[in-house]
């Protein structure tokens, strides 16, 4: 593919990095002299110093080959007149934009759904295929990980009953010493080990190698076995009754939001598991808007959450689940990691990156949301062909989680699963049979077909020979 970046920020970078990695042509182009030069020495792709709305310049840099465009600078406004301006002469460009403005982004997305009601109509909204909204994927990926009675790190999926959740195995576990050949030996429930961390360092399993305390383990199960595996793997199934959301800005609200619809039905989530929920916002104006627009489903304090004598009168070091949401990255691992060590039993935490977030989780935060690589993902999930429709990061990008449908033709089709297998480069996790209603886990002797969709985890090195094997 031949893929044209605008913006080469921390966002673009990663792209242009994964997408290098891919042996795919790589133009990036800013309008910053210190983010052009640092590409042209750390990439082999072609950087421009210009700007990147200028029909003229992309022109010359070959546009008219190109095969998408992704716009990710620092406004939102060039981001999205960029992809119009390319779409009125050119197109057949996939072309996506970052749009951080969260009101503008929803209004956006509902008059594109209008005009797309409209069958005159084939062209997206400002010539725009798709639109990427950090804030609402990172609120997103943070409600995933706050279940009834766990704090974990999930990964779901779309008509499965099946999860990857990120579980550590602590000493004395009854999986430690085990070899991965073994661990069904004690449970007669169905799951799958889709990846391994150990000492930071993530790998696919084989079935001889034995599991150690520390490591931590990608399991496929259902969320119903959850508190089976937590016991498993020598940790506690918490009730999860008192949570406090730090920062009500734009993500911290869209969590709050999710979380009271997070449970359907009339009655909201923490009326109907009476929960106690409070909002901590130091900054006055906002934690005003937060009072009156969550009154009767949370309690709201103007305050420093590190304030010791706050803590204390409120009582906060009693509450199951601390959430960080604020802007301030760090001081959001700083806040959680304190308030931890005062004796809240769970925290979850809104970070820049997944570097970030290995730190964080070093210190004992159990999941750490990283806002620019769940951007990246999103961005490369509607990258990678028709065959491709999602992508998950595990480890900073070492690993890839693909979400893939069998195309007609594909050299895996009408293939056993255990003729394609290719170990220590990648696995079938899941497959939703063409025609069924629900994912399963496949068998050996279990035959791929067209229509057939896949979750798969490889290696990022890999991932790209891994998917042409399924596609046409």
């Amino acid at each position: 593919m031949k893929i044209f970046i605008i913006g080469a920020g921390f966002t673009g970078i990663q792209l242009a990095k994964r997408f290098v990695d891919g042996k795919n042509d790589v133009v990036l182009i800013d309008n910053n002299k210190d983010a052009v030069s640092y590409a042209e020495n750390r990439l082999d792709c072609g950087a421009i110093l210009a700007d990147g709305n200028n029909l003229a310049v992309l022109e010359e840099a070959g546009i008219a080959d190109a095969d998408a465009l992704v716009c990710v600078t620092a406004d939102d406004e060039v981001n999205m007149i960029t992809c119009s301006l390319v779409d009125s002469v050119y197109p057949k460009i996939l072309k996506i934009a970052r749009v951080r403005n969260y009101a503008y982004y929803v209004n956006t997305a509902e008059a594109a759904k209008k005009h797309s009601d409209d069958t005159k109509n084939n062209r997206p909204l400002y010539g725009i295929d798709f639109m990427v909204n950090p804030d609402f994927e990172a609120a997103q990926a943070i409600v995933n990980s706050i279940e009834k009675n766990s704090i974990i790190d999930s990964l779901k999926f779309d008509n499965s009953p099946y999860e990857i959740l990120r579980i550590t195995v602590e000493e004395g576990s009854p999986f430690d010493g085990i070899a991965l050949k073994d661990l069904w030996r004690l449970t007669s429930s169905k799951f799958f080990v889709a990846y391994m961390e150990r000492d930071g360092v993530a790998s696919l399993p084989y079935g001889a190698t034995t599991v150690k305390a520390g490591d931590v383990l990608g399991l496929l199960l259902e969320r119903s076995h959850l508190a089976e595996f937590l016991k498993l793997c020598g940790s506690k199934i918490m009730n999860i009754q008192k949570i406090a959301l730090v920062g009500a800005g734009r993500i911290g609200t869209l969590i709050a939001e999710r979380l009271g619809e997070k449970q359907k039905g009339e009655r909201k989530f923490f009326r109907r598991q009476r929960a106690q929920f409070v909002i901590i916002e130091s900054d006055a104006e906002r934690a005003s808007a937060a009072e009156e627009r969550f009154a009767g489903i949370a309690k709201v304090f103007n305050a420093d959450v590190t304030e010791e004598g706050f803590l204390e009168e409120e009582k906060i070091n009693n509450f199951d689940l601390l959430i960080c949401s604020t802007s301030n990255y760090e001081m959001n691992i700083v806040t959680a990691a304190y308030v931890e060590s005062l004796g809240v039993q769970n925290s979850v935490v809104l970070v820049a990156s997944d570097a970030y977030g290995a730190i964080a989780r070093r210190l004992g935060i159990e999941v750490a949301v990283p806002v620019r690589d769940t951007v990246v993902d999103s961005i490369m999930s509607h990258l990678r062909g028709d065959t491709v429709s999602g992508i998950h990061s595990v480890n900073g990008g070492f690993l890839e989680i693909l979400e893939v449908n069998v195309a007609e033709g594909a050299s895996v089709d009408g293939k056993k699963l255990m003729e394609i297998s290719d170990p220590g480069k990648f696995l079938v996790l899941m497959a939703l049979k063409k025609g069924g209603e629900s994912y399963r886990i496949l068998k050996g002797d279990s035959v791929l077909e067209a229509g057939d969709k896949l979750v798969i985890i490889a290696t990022k090195a890999d991932s790209q020979h891994v998917l042409e094997r399924f596609a046409k």
